[in-house]
């Protein structure tokens, strides 16, 4: 192991170590919570393209798949990895990004915060894109298997959140995004701008699955928000579900695709 490595390893830890921190503060245990901050721009009821409460239970899943990351990492042959050279300090960036989003939105810095996800989205696409680059290579089971499903997951649900945010942003700055035939038909342009994005994404193979099902989660209970919570459009809630269904789709088309033999076939 070189010392590149062990600065790596030590990187990693820290970032996960700061990323537990903001989590602590954006859930409310120190602080004010997300949704409670920023005016309440962030809340599930601001906008039409907020997600119900429940939808961000997720994150609870992507921590607990940063956590065995930075685990595995520390193992003797892990460390020295291809894996883990080619992931850790993406990994350890996205950590960094997420408490950072965290610490910034209770101070009210909402259009910095659309900053600091959309650097967090690009990061994970080229998490996914290194991913996808030794698809082919021979590397630990479980390593891989912790680094595709959290990346994925984690990317699927940024993809969906980074619009949110935008629309959260809007939101805070005055405009009314909650009625009327503008904020209906901005909430539609987004949803589909996030299907088309998502579907965009599943091309990479290793975070297809992750990523379709993040996207469907949060497109889910963002339809679910619109049919049963204010604000309230049966629109924008079927065309949520209508764009999982796509995202769904895309993922089985894909796949199947993949398969050895399909071209041929």
């Amino acid at each position: 192991m070189t010392s590149s490595d062990r600065t790596r390893q030590i990187a990693v830890t820290f970032a996960e170590i700061f990323c537990v921190f903001g989590t602590l503060v954006g859930v409310g245990v120190i602080g004010t919570r997300v949704a409670e901050s920023a005016g309440g721009s962030l809340s599930a009821d601001a906008t039409l393209l907020a997600p119900a409460g429940p939808a961000f239970s997720i994150w609870s899943v992507v921590y607990v798949g940063l956590a065995a990351y930075t685990v595995w990492q520390w193992l003797p042959a892990a460390g020295r990895s291809e894996l883990a050279r080619r992931t850790g300090w993406l990994v350890a960036a996205s950590m960094v990004l997420n408490a950072v989003w965290l610490l910034v939105t209770p101070q009210g810095w909402v259009w910095f915060s659309v900053l600091v996800i959309a650097t967090l989205l690009l990061v994970l696409v080229r998490l996914a894109l290194e991913l996808a680059a030794m698809s082919e290579r021979p590397a630990d089971a479980v390593g891989t298997w912790i680094t595709r499903a959290t990346a994925g997951l984690y990317l699927g649900w940024v993809a969906v959140a980074t619009f949110a945010n935008i629309a959260a942003a809007v939101a805070g700055s005055g405009v009314d995004l909650t009625r009327g035939a503008g904020a209906v038909t901005a909430a539609l342009v987004g949803v589909v701008v996030v299907a088309a994005l998502v579907i965009g994404l599943m091309r990479a193979e290793p975070t297809r699955w992750g990523v379709a099902v993040a996207a469907v989660w949060g497109l889910g209970w963002l339809a679910i928000g619109r049919f049963t919570d204010e604000p309230q459009s049966t629109v924008v809630g079927v065309t949520a579900l209508l764009a999982a269904a796509a995202i769904a789709t895309a993922a089985v088309v894909f796949t199947l695709r993949a398969r050895p033999g399909a071209r041929s076939a």
